[in-house]
């Protein structure tokens, strides 16, 4: 049977906003309308305008390769002088575990939308809501620990600076500050052209770190009694290999850091060109480029993971890792000022921070693309959460607070980023474990399932040993859980159906109807028997005093997912036992539903429906529950106030009668 769709019922337009509210709120589409796409990654790029995965990785290694500037240094606090070893076994764990994870995701779910849409997709109901939220809550740590750490390490590289250090010291925190709102106002103003951006910048803190890394080589080689000092006291410590290697497996989630970026990874994937023949369904080219762009940034990382954990461990003095010392964070910048002389040593100054300044905007867009794609579609958020500035305040004041709680410190915040990368990448693993069990591939599953107890070990062990990342992470979810229900309700009386779709009987008995009075009556469908039509009649005209040559139409509404917050309205007519016209719908909700479709029908005809019901039995109380948790309770005043709210103009709104 033919359908007709149609825009969402209008409204009275609302008065025009201010300058500052018209500018905060730019970009910001209708509910449900402009495709839904939101942040600087959400939008893919056109196949014309797309760029090549070697420019597009550099976007993702402006947070995956920036964390050079302070893994050398937690690793070395970590594992002490079996950090070489700890790395190796983080980067046997980089290529055979999180590698083959996202390169699957990226397959999965080659929109940008990550793991989080994978596990979305096998969940309905609350418990699905709720589960996202989790999840939400920990990559909203990840990426905004990413900003304040990054921005705590650029401020350690300028404080550190032997040119800098008398005018800066003590100043940490607020040049951290400072970074942090810097970064606020740049998105504020507006985020374009970031991958040429990042290229530059990867491109020259790349190359700045090869010849850090060749010259602590060459001085590791030459100075022949280094290496074997290095051995003597590792087998004074730990006595055998075997020892080292158990040492260093308990020692790895520590070095946890260096496993980030994937997530970002995926996130950039729309801006990969692609082939000229992909489709939005099925973008193959977008899937293979993502997964070099993924693989290539791993074998880099590695490389220079096991590398500089390799000369800053030899060649660095174990006292100036810590607390005060003067590769505290900093440790490839230490050696650079140490055997490249002050003068490059700044120049790598200057490319660190930048490129640690620039990760903190990296993981803000991946917050800009991640949290309006689910809450305002949950119901969870203000509608202005669609809106890039006004949520750019919200992460830069979190930000603020975050700095202060960790008084700007580089190691203190670790455990909590920590934490995030590996709740990111453990549920990651676990997606792509049930995606390949669905496809029946036997020995991916089995794969997928090994590396997932993998990461949850590591994750287990990261919250044991440094429970404040999970603290922290709790705080987050805490906060957006509650925020969320709380706007939820605040937000269950508006109108939230995106577009009404009729089928051509419905549009039929729309349009006759049209020639007379409009009246609709609410029915919960039972028996739906001749009988339960014909006693809803005479029980609705004689609460109403309803004349008896008046007829009806009767509208029905099956609730499907009531935690679902928009969608479309389907509208399907049919004629029951001769005589009764009965109209249904499927939606979240049945007393929006039935707002929806009197405004609908207000508009298609020009003419004022009116709708009757039967009051509900029970307290109110409950019925608020049972509407805000089942999309049902006490129907009659909840569309009325729906109705009120969306038509603030009496005489345009449809009449509601209650018997």
């Amino acid at each position: 049977m033919a359908t007709t769709e149609h825009p969402p019922p209008s409204r009275t337009e609302p008065a025009p906003p201010s300058r500052l509210r018209a500018w905060m709120l730019e970009g910001l589409s209708d509910m449900g309308r402009g495709g839904g796409h939101t942040g600087p990654h959400a939008e893919p790029e056109p196949p014309h305008k797309g760029r090549p995965w070697w420019r597009v990785m550099c976007l993702t290694g402006v947070d995956y390769f920036s964390t050079l500037g302070y893994q050398p240094g937690i690793a070395a606090l970590a594992a002490g002088l079996l950090s070489p070893v700890a790395t190796i076994v983080l980067v046997i764990v980089t290529l055979a575990g999180a590698l083959p994870v996202y390169r699957r995701v990226a397959e999965e779910s080659p929109h940008g939308e990550g793991s989080i849409a994978m596990l979305e997709r096998l969940l309905s109901f609350w418990q699905g809501k709720l589960f996202v939220l989790t999840l939400l809550g920990f990559a909203a740590t990840d990426f905004l620990i990413t900003i304040t750490l990054s921005a705590a390490d650029a401020s350690t590289h300028l404080v550190e600076n032997p040119h800098l250090t008398g005018v800066l010291h003590d100043q940490q925190m607020l040049i951290t500050l400072v970074l942090v709102a810097l970064l606020g106002a740049v998105f504020l103003k507006g985020f374009l052209e970031a991958i040429g951006v990042a290229v530059a910048l990867v491109g020259t803190y790349l190359a700045l770190n090869v010849v850090v890394v060749v010259v602590g080589l060459y001085h590791v080689v030459t100075a022949g009694h280094v290496i074997t000092d290095w051995a003597g006291a590792l087998t004074t410590q730990h006595g055998n290999v075997f020892g080292m290697i158990g040492v260093a497996l308990l020692v790895f989630p520590k070095l946890a850091l260096g496993l980030s970026g994937f997530e970002t990874g995926v996130a950039v994937m729309p801006h990969v060109k692609g082939d000229p023949d992909d489709t939005e369904e099925r973008p193959a080219g977008r899937i293979r480029d993502t997964r070099k762009l993924l693989t290539t940034a791993a074998l880099i990382m590695s490389g220079f993971l096991i590398t500089t954990s390799f000369i800053t461990t030899l060649l660095i003095p174990g006292k100036e890792f810590e607390a005060g010392g003067q590769a505290n964070g900093r440790a490839l910048a230490y050696l650079a000022h140490d055997y490249l002389g002050n003068t490059f040593g700044t120049v790598y100054d200057v490319s660190t921070i930048a490129i640690l300044w620039f990760a903190g905007a990296s993981a803000m867009a991946g917050l800009l693309n991640l949290m309006p794609r689910y809450l305002p579609r949950y119901g969870m958020a203000p509608h202005w959460a669609r809106a890039v500035r006004p949520m750019v305040i919200v992460f830069t004041l979190i930000a603020f607070l975050v700095t202060w709680i960790f008084d700007a410190d580089v190691n203190a915040q670790g455990g909590a980023y920590a934490t995030g990368v590996l709740v990111l990448i453990s549920s990651a693993a676990i997606a792509v474990t049930i995606a390949a069990r669905k496809a029946r591939q036997r020995n991916w599953t089995t794969a997928f399932a090994v590396i997932s107890a993998v990461f949850l070990y590591t994750t287990v062990a990261n919250v044991i040993e440094r429970p404040d990342g999970v603290k922290i992470g709790a705080c987050f979810i805490a906060g957006i859980i509650l925020v969320s229900l709380l706007s939820r309700l605040a937000r269950s009386f508006e109108l939230r159906v995106t577009s009404v779709t009729l089928d051509t009987m419905a549009e039929r008995f729309v349009r006759d109807m049209a020639s007379r009075r409009m009246r609709f009556i609410a029915n919960e469908p039972d028996r739906r028997d001749i009988a339960e039509y014909r006693d809803k009649i005479e029980q609705i005209r004689h609460d109403n005093d309803v004349p008896g040559h008046e007829d009806f139409v009767f509208v029905e509404v099956t609730v499907t997912d009531p935690s679902e917050f928009e969608a479309g309205l389907t509208v399907r007519g049919e004629v029951l036992h001769n005589r009764h016209r009965v109209l249904t719908l499927e939606s979240s909700s049945v007393p929006n539903a039935l707002a929806a479709l009197l405004l609908y029908v207000r508009d298609l005809t020009g003419r004022t429906p009116h709708i009757y019901f039967e009051w509900t039995e029970g307290g109110p109380f409950a019925n608020l529950l049972r509407f805000f948790l089942f999309g049902q309770g006490e129907v009659a005043p909840v569309t009325r106030e729906v109705l009120r709210e969306a038509e603030p103009d009496r005489k345009r709104r449809p009449k509601v009668h209650v018997g």
